[in-house]
């Protein structure tokens, strides 16, 4: 077998997960009714679905013979921006009240610190 008949392969497996992402990636935008639900399925799915087809293209033209960066390029833009995006989607979410509010957090004042808490201290006593 010869280096091109492998790199085709691995183009093609590249292209059928990173298709298949993505698909699940439409069907979780489109079933889902939330914002906040839905900002999981294209940033998260989404991202790995884009990122497999970027990597069957690179594969591709190494396997054509040139040399292409263009891809890695795109990758990092995408991997940097969709979590900043789908943070954006949220605190708008919330902003506007178009969500369930999330819970406040309980007191804690040790929650950073290596102070013990009162209950955990009387209990061991």
């Amino acid at each position: 077998m010869s280096g091109e008949i492998i790199g085709t392969y691995a183009t093609a497996i590249c292209l059928l997960i990173g298709s298949a992402f993505i698909i699940v990636g439409v069907i979780g935008l489109l079933k889902f009714n939330d914002p906040m639900t839905r900002l999981h399925a294209p940033t998260k799915v989404g991202t790995i679905g884009i990122g497999m087809l970027l990597l069957a293209s690179m594969i591709h033209s190494f396997v054509l013979g040139d040399t292409s960066v263009h891809e890695i390029l795109i990758m990092a833009f995408l991997f940097v921006t969709a979590p900043i995006s789908a943070h954006f989607i949220a605190k708008v979410s919330i902003h506007t009240r178009t969500c369930a509010t999330p819970p406040p957090p309980p007191r804690d004042d040790t929650w950073s610190t290596l102070s013990v808490p009162e209950q955990e201290v009387q209990a061991e006593n």
